[in-house]
C-alpha cells in the first residue's frame, strides 16, 4: 500500500512505531484520548495538535496528512535522534548554548564511534549530540594553550554526526556537519585529522552519486598525508592506507577499473608494510581489510567470480569492525546473484539482516540484491522486505 493511500490515523500510527500512545501524548503534550482518536480517524485534527504531533514524530505535517511520504525505514526513535542532532550541529556552529558548563565527555565520543562501527546508528546519533554539546562548550572555555586540541576534538564530534546524518539519509545535515568538522580540524592544525575529514567527505559524495566530487576528494585525503619510504609510524602508515584504499573503492564506482587497481596496489604495498591489522581510532587496517576491501572493488567493477575466489581465501574477519564485516557480506551477496547464485545469495543476505537488521535499515544495497536476485515470492524475500522496510516487486 503507497503511503498516501493509508487513512491519517495509520499514518500516525505508523511514523509512531514502538513508542506508546502514552508515550507520545507526554512528549506532544495532548490526551492519550486524543492520541487514540487520531489514530482511530475520529474526527478532524486541529493544525496545532498537527503541529505538535509533526515535532514529536520528526515529520513534516504533509507527511502526516499523505502528500509526501516519509524517508524509507525511518522509525520515529531515529527521526528524534536526528532532529537533536541537526539541532545541536546547527546551533553550536552559530555559537549557542556553548557557554554551558563543559563536561569530560572522553568517553562518550569513544562510545559514539563504537556504536557507530557496530551499526547502531541511532545510538550513535545520540552519542553525537552530547559530544558535539560538551565539545563546543569546552572549546568556548579552554585556554589559549589548550585550544587547537580543542578543535581537533570537536572536529571528531562534528565528523561523526556527518556520518550518523548520512547514514540516516540526511544529505543536508551531512554536509553542513562535515563543513564544521572541517574548519575545526583546520584550526586543530592536525594534518591526519583533515585528511579524515576529507575521506568522510568524499564518503558523503560517494552516497550522493556525485562520484567526480567524491574522487578528487578522495585523492586530497591520502595524498596530503603521504608517508615516505623512511616512515615507521604504524598510525600514520595505517591512516595512509585507509585513504587510498578507500580512494580506489570510489575510482571502481566511477568505473575506472585502471586507477582503482593502481590505487589498491598502493593499498596493498602498505599493508605488507604494517604486516597485520592495526587499529587507528576504532577502525582496522591490514591485510584482512585489503581482500575485504578488493572484493567489494571486484563486484563494483563487474568480475562477481573473483569477488568470490577471494571471499574464499578470507578465513579471518575478527579485525573488521561490525559495519565492514556486515558490507563484507553485503558484497559477498551481490557476487552471488550477479552469478546466477540465487538461493546463496539470498541465505547470505537474510543473515545479515537477521542479524543486524538495525543497520541494514539505513542500507540500500539490500533492497538492491533482493531485487536482483528475482525471487521476490519466496519466504526469505518476504522477510527481507520486512526487515529493511521496503516492497520488492
Amino acid at each position: 500500500m503507497k503511503w498516501y493511500e493509508h487513512t491519517t490515523g495509520q499514518r500516525i500510527k505508523l511514523l509512531r512505531g514502538a513508542v506508546t500512545q502514552e508515550a507520545l501524548a507526554e512528549a506532544a503534550g495532548l490526551s492519550v484520548a486524543t492520541i487514540r482518536k487520531a489514530e482511530q480517524d475520529r474526527g478532524q485534527l486541529s493544525l496545532p495538535t498537527l503541529l505538535r504531533l509533526a515535532h514529536v514524530l520528526g515529520a513534516d505535517i504533509s507527511v502526516i496528512v499523505g502528500q509526501q511520504a516519509p524517508k524509507r525505514a525511518m522509525l520515529a526513535d531515529d527521526r528524534t535522534t536526528l532532529r537533536e542532532l541537526s539541532r545541536t550541529v546547527h546551533d553550536t556552529a552559530a555559537g549557542i548554548g556553548t557557554d554551558r558548563e563543559p563536561m569530560d565527555f572522553a568517553g562518550d565520543l569513544a562510545a559514539g564511534w563504537d556504536a557507530y562501527r557496530a551499526g547502531r546508528i541511532g545510538v550513535a546519533g545520540q552519542f553525537a549530540t552530547s559530544c558535539v554539546r560538551d565539545a563546543a562548550a569546552a572549546l568556548a572555555h579552554a585556554p589559549e594553550a589548550h585550544r587547537m586540541a580543542a578543535h581537533g576534538v570537536l572536529a571528531d564530534a562534528y565528523r561523526l554526526s556527518s556520518y550518523v546524518a548520512n547514514q540516516l539519509g540526511a544529505r543536508d545535515l551531512a554536509y553542513a556537519a562535515i563543513g564544521h568538522a572541517a574548519d575545526q580540524a583546520r584550526r586543530g592544525g592536525d594534518p591526519v585529522r583533515e585528511a579524515s575529514v576529507a575521506s568522510g567527505r568524499a564518503w558523503i559524495y560517494l552516497r550522493d552519486a556525485r562520484l567526480h566530487d567524491a574522487e578528487h576528494t578522495a585523492g586530497v585525503s591520502y595524498t596530503s598525508i603521504e608517508p615516505t619510504y623512511s616512515d615507521r609510524d604504524s598510525v600514520l602508515l595505517a591512516t595512509y592506507g585507509w585513504h587510498v584504499t578507500f580512494a580506489a573503492v570510489v575510482a571502481a564506482r566511477q568505473g575506472d577499473t585502471g586507477a582503482a587497481q593502481d590505487l589498491l596496489s598502493q593499498g596493498s604495498a602498505v599493508a605488507a608494510r604494517l604486516g597485520r591489522d592495526v587499529m587507528v581510532n576504532g577502525t582496522a587496517f591490514g591485510p584482512a581489510v585489503i581482500i575485504a576491501q578488493a572484493i567489494g572493488i571486484a563486484v563494483s567493477t563487474g568480475n562477481p567470480g573473483k569477488a568470490l575466489r577471494l571471499a574464499q581465501g578470507l578465513h579471518d574477519t575478527s579485525s573488521l569492525h561490525p559495519a565492514a564485516q556486515n558490507r563484507l557480506q553485503l558484497d559477498i551477496a551481490l557476487a552471488q546473484c550477479d552469478t546466477k547464485q540465487y538461493d546463496s545469495c539470498l541465505d547470505t543476505l537474510l543473515t545479515v539482516c537477521e542479524e543486524h537488521p538495525g543497520w541494514v535499515r539505513h542500507q540500500t544495497l539490500p533492497g538492491v540484491i533482493a531485487q536482483r536476485a528475482g525471487h521476490a515470492t519466496t519466504s526469505r524475500s518476504r522477510k527481507i522486505a520486512k526487515i529493511i522496510g521496503a516492497t520488492l516487486a
